[in-house]
């Protein structure tokens, strides 16, 4: 591992630990929601997380770009060797619904490939986390020794993890297409998916969706290709990352 990603791949286990603890303080003392342009919702909880996450890389790595949900696009991030991107709580919907399941998503990419990624769920303090070429870990909690993770090697009676808000005709035709393989559907919320998969609790998950964007899918696919899965474009191409169009 190269001096660089462990020291980013420490930077940003302790970030997403420190933000969690803030996005929990307003999870548990209320909040108000604010509905975005797009008709998503927001709260203080993400503004707060991602104000926190982006100080800590400014002030880390003054010369990376950073790509967050909640903060504005500045394009001169198109010619940074490295770049932050971030999710400051992935699973607005789930946090509002107070069903625990959202997380925390920060990732490093290096000229357009992932390097880091972690993801943490702020309720349980479960940890997901991998850097390129050295494998994918999952602690229980903050404190926990580290377990290294592999995916699933099931080729049937698959679990199917769908999204508790983002479901859609497409997907349930592709569901369709495959229900003789899977035994299971399981709704979960945001990148928690992703990370289940990872651990071997499950093996398929899927999304069309116009809105999945870069914050959405950077740290979770590199914990699933390190943990020896797939994670592709519908069709089945490879994601970039750092695109104009996010």
């Amino acid at each position: 591992m190269s001096e660089i990603i462990k020291e980013a791949l420490e930077f940003a286990l302790d970030v997403a630990y420190n933000a969690s603890k803030i996005v929990l303080e307003v999870y548990n003392q209320g909040f108000d929601v604010e509905i975005k342009e797009d008709d998503s919702p927001v709260t203080q909880a993400d503004k707060r997380s991602d104000e926190y996450i982006r100080r800590r890389i400014k002030e880390k790595f003054p010369t990376h770009a950073i790509l967050t949900e909640e903060g504005a696009d500045d394009l001169s991030r198109l010619s940074s060797e490295y770049i932050w991107i971030i999710d400051p709580l992935d699973g607005t919907k789930n946090f509002v619904s107070h069903d625990d399941q959202f997380a925390i998503n920060i990732a490093l990419v290096h000229k357009h490939t992932i390097v880091v990624g972690v993801v943490i769920v702020p309720v349980s303090q479960e940890v997901y986390y991998a850097s390129k070429d050295n494998g994918a870990y999952y602690k229980a909690t903050v404190d926990a020794e580290p377990l290294r993770m592999n995916v699933s090697s099931k080729k049937d009676d698959l679990i199917l993890l769908t999204s508790v808000f983002h479901n859609n005709e497409e997907e349930e035709a592709v569901y369709k297409m495959f229900s003789n393989r899977i035994s299971k559907k399981r709704q979960i919320g945001s990148s928690i998916k992703a990370c289940l998969i990872a651990r071997g609790e499950a093996e398929v998950s899927f999304r069309f969706n116009a809105n999945t964007k870069e914050w959405d899918t950077c740290a979770p696919q590199i914990i699933v290709e390190e943990a020896g899965g797939f994670f592709t474009e519908p069709d089945g191409t490879k994601i970039t990352y750092n695109r104009e169009d996010v």
